[in-house]
């Protein structure tokens, strides 16, 4: 197994590599910050050991910018309930408290991997492709392929726009990783999920003591993503005041941390994506026309499911297939029946409704087999259009 330990503290970091020196199934790999271990991941590594308090990028941020590509398990000296929370819920597989023994930590490595073999992360509908292939196939996909093909290879500025749940953060993972940055940071960001007085410093960054509970600095999205892409989904939440900022940003290939007295230069390819209108913001004074034409250099318009139908089988099997795994069930099927109301209902929730209906019948259906009142399309409109 490939190991990356990633610790700031020399003496820890130096302790660790000797202690698992006596492990011959580990090839461990150590790093002194998150920077310097992001240069060097690839998909070799099957998981990674990092400290939470580390100058720079610390071990939080570090786990957000790996977007749940590796398993990873947190050490900390000095944790508190808050940050142990946020760590599991970026899907943490284990939070180790220093001082520990190597027997602790090992124990937790082979839980990890266990658990790992048995529980395949997850299935979402982020996760509907790999690096450059989805699981589906219709001419509209191909048509819009074909456009992100030409353009994924560019530096231009990319707006993703589509109905809710078509899976935009998937086609902006997909442009980045059939772009020249493939091998750097993607990053996401979605302005409707950050309290608006966040928004700045979660973007941004900003140096210890900006303000009262600025207690240590905070590298900023933006930093984070450099070399790569920083993916800005629901781009119309962003507050008015910002995106004068933001477009500067955009013009000088700059930005400046809250506290701080001088800019930084950034290398960060720009995506976006709303499902609303930006022309009707535009007109009722909520978002800048000039930000609009700066981000839209490149538009992608996501058709939804219902103009995609051939893809929805290939889509609910292999969605079905992960639940049977995931959940321990044997394997399972749908009759006829139900994939002919899967192919005509017309899924005004698009990818993410279809996930959540697959995953609710394997959970609740009694047999092998999945027949049309497992589905529960009836409560949800069967046959719309």
């Amino acid at each position: 197994m490939k190991i990356a330990i990633v610790e700031d503290d020399i003496n820890m970091r130096k302790s660790l590599e000797i202690a698992m020196g006596d492990y011959e199934k580990y090839d461990v790999h150590t790093f002194k910050n998150a920077r310097d271990a992001l240069k060097k991941l690839d998909d070799t590594f099957e998981l990674i050991i990092s400290d939470i308090n580390m100058p720079g990028m610390d071990g939080i941020e570090f786990v957000k910018t790996l977007g749940g590509k590796f398993e990873v398990i947190i050490i900390t000296g000095n944790a508190t309930l808050t940050r142990a929370i946020e760590s599991i819920q970026l899907g943490v597989k284990d939070f180790l408290l220093k001082p520990f023994e190597i027997e602790t930590l090992i124990t937790a490595i082979e839980r990890t991997a266990s658990v790992s073999k048995k529980m395949p992360k997850p299935f979402s509908s982020v996760s509907l492709s790999s690096s450059n292939t989805f699981l589906g196939s219709s001419p509209a996909l191909d048509k819009l392929l074909g456009r992100i093909s030409k353009a994924a290879s560019t530096d231009a500025s990319m707006m993703l726009l589509g109905e809710s749940g078509v899976g935009k953060e998937l086609f902006a993972r997909h442009i980045h990783e059939s772009s020249p940055r493939a091998s750097k940071p993607f990053v996401a960001i979605n302005m409707a999920a950050i309290p608006d007085n966040l928004i700045e410093s979660e973007l941004f960054g900003f140096e210890k003591g900006a303000f009262t509970d600025a207690t240590e600095a905070k590298t900023g999205q933006f930093e984070l993503a450099e070399g790569g892409t920083l993916f800005l989904d629901e781009i119309a939440e962003m507050p008015y005041s910002l995106q004068a900022k933001l477009l500067r940003v955009l013009q000088e290939r700059e930005v400046r941390r809250l506290g701080a007295s001088k800019n930084t230069k950034i290398d960060v390819r720009i995506i976006c994506a709303t499902n609303a209108d930006l022309h009707t913001k535009i007109t009722e004074g909520k978002f800048r026309e000039d930000l609009y034409y700066r981000l839209n250099t490149i538009p992608l318009n996501i058709p939804p499911l219902r103009e995609r139908k051939e893809e929805i089988l290939s889509i609910a099997d292999a969605a079905l297939a992960r639940y049977c795994l995931q959940y321990g069930f044997e394997t399972k099927s749908f009759s006829p029946n139900a994939l002919h109301a899967l192919e005509h209902y017309n899924w005004p929730g698009n990818i993410r409704e279809l996930i959540s209906v697959v995953e609710r019948s394997a959970i609740l259906s009694d047999g092998n087999l999945i027949d049309t009142e497992d589905l529960f399309l009836e409560a949800r409109g069967l046959g719309r259009i």
